[in-house]
């Protein structure tokens, strides 16, 4: 097994042991025996629990990163984009910390050391929003002067509903369907005109 797969499966496993077990309860044994992985190979890769905690978040946030690039890839308009990035954010930090069991209670313990491991995908998404925003601006879709600051103020709003939205707190329970024309009208409100239904059946020709 190659390097990167040996400490990807190293990753997994521990990802499954934190989501089952917890964190604290989770050893470095633990991690070693059920990989399959001898403790020397295991602190070959890792020097601590901490770390191989990091990795599992970093991992994570890769996937959801790998998931905000195909968006912005899509053939769609820019306003379109930028309301199914707000979504695909908000909705994949959720089904992550859903999916990972016991290790949600340490996301939440835990959000200064989560702070610590996101910063790259951070830089990455408000590198995202900077290109949507100057595709649109490009389009004429987006009246923004100042893109980066736009981006900037974009990435942390979503960031900030994070948790309310992980823990069903956003909106009084309205689901994603309902709340997605309301956020719509107010990014369109915000960042630029809405076509009219003219305007739209002009564009799409």
């Amino acid at each position: 097994m190659s390097v990167s797969k040996t400490r990807n499966h190293i990753i997994d496993i521990a990802r499954q042991l934190f989501a089952k077990k917890g964190l604290d309860n989770t050893t470095m044994n633990d991690i070693a025996q059920t990989s399959g992985k001898g403790r020397r190979t295991l602190y070959t890769y890792f020097k601590n629990k901490e770390e191989v905690y990091y990795a599992v978040i970093e991992s994570e946030l890769e996937r959801l990163s790998e998931r905000m690039d195909e968006v912005a890839e899509k053939m769609i308009r820019p306003q379109e984009k930028i309301i199914e990035l707000i979504y695909t954010h908000l909705s994949q930090i959720k089904e992550t910390v859903i999916r990972n069991g016991n290790l949600r209670a340490a996301f939440f313990r835990n959000i200064w050391m989560v702070e610590n491991v996101r910063k790259n995908f951070d830089e990455d998404e408000i590198d995202i929003f900077r290109r949507v925003y100057s595709e649109g601006r490009a389009l004429g879709e987006f009246d923004i002067d100042d893109i980066d600051l736009v981006a900037d103020i974009t990435h942390y709003c979503i960031k900030g509903l994070e948790v309310p939205y992980i823990r069903g707190r956003l909106g009084h329970g309205i689901t994603p369907e309902n709340s997605k024309p309301i956020v719509t009208k107010f990014v369109y409100g915000a960042l630029g005109k809405m076509l009219s239904p003219k305007e739209q059946s002009i564009d799409n020709k």
